[in-house]
């Protein structure tokens, strides 16, 4: 399969202040590839490294096949990229904003932001100093869609928005996967990352934790185990044999046990924790 993003030892540091090491992942044509990982994990540090937008110390980033620092703008015509906070002139129209973003990429892109604009029930003709959070998050998202990128970069998207856009949003990503894109997705919501992406990347303080399928970091013999055992309430993740937690138990009075797959929450957890 076609790596439509390769990264080999991105390394970036703020002065005293980390910023990443040695981060490297690939992500492949077709793929709504998952970008997980606490505030201050180094996310967005690697995607503005990823869009040029800021300069790293080395390592190595290839985007569609072409090495950013040979052809960054040939590399940014063919990407859509939404930052987590959508910035724009208070004072213009979201039809004015809409254009002036085809404009600087020298597209007509009216029919595909119509189609957006009506799929995400955006109103063009009101000032952005009078759109909602969501709203605003709604524009952005027609600005980095409408010229039908080859590669959309999304960084927190769905923060602001309610469930109704948020499903909205993501029918539209899959509809353009569909047609040939690829979509790099950066988020906290861990629900989005097993619902709607393949491969995922996992990062903290600056390093890749895992680089997987999520089938696969999802698969686990852990079990949450809710009990009361010898009069006292026990809630807690159990790890290994479940005939070493029956062994355990002999000689105590179980009252009360449930055992269930943990959540999704709990099974990322550990690639966060000491």
């Amino acid at each position: 399969m076609k790596k439509v993003i390769e990264i080999n030892n991105l390394t970036k540091n703020y002065g005293k202040h980390r910023g990443v090491s040695e981060v490297s992942f690939s992500v492949e044509e077709g793929d709504i590839f998952g970008f997980l990982g606490p505030n201050g994990a180094g996310k967005s540090t690697t995607i503005r490294s990823m869009l040029g937008l800021i300069q790293y110390e080395s390592g190595s980033i290839q985007i569609l096949g072409r090495d950013l620092k040979e052809d960054k703008e040939g590399i940014l015509k063919d990407i859509g990229y939404m930052p987590s906070e959508a910035m724009f002139y208070p004072s213009m129209k979201v039809k004015d904003v809409i254009r002036m973003a085809a404009d600087v990429r020298k597209k007509d892109c009216v029919e595909e932001a119509g189609k957006l604009c009506e799929r995400l029930q955006v109103d063009t003709e009101k000032k952005i100093s009078d759109l909602s959070l969501g709203n605003r998050k709604k524009v952005s998202i027609v600005c980095a869609m409408q010229h039908k990128p080859k590669l959309f970069v999304f960084d927190e998207p769905t923060s602001g928005l309610d469930p109704l856009m948020q499903t909205e949003f993501f029918k539209l990503i899959q509809e353009y996967v569909n047609q040939g894109a690829t979509c790099m997705l950066s988020t906290h919501v861990l629900s989005e990352i097993k619902r709607y992406c393949k491969n995922v990347a996992i990062m903290k303080e600056g390093k890749i934790q895992c680089v997987d399928a999520v089938e696969n970091i999802t698969k686990t013999n852990a079990k949450r185990i809710h009990m009361i055992r010898d009069g006292k309430e026990e809630n807690f993740i159990f790890k290994g044999d479940l005939n070493n937690l029956a062994n355990e138990l002999i000689g105590h009075d179980i009252t009360d046990i449930l055992i269930e797959e943990p959540s999704l929450d709990e099974i990322f957890m550990h690639f966060y924790q000491e």
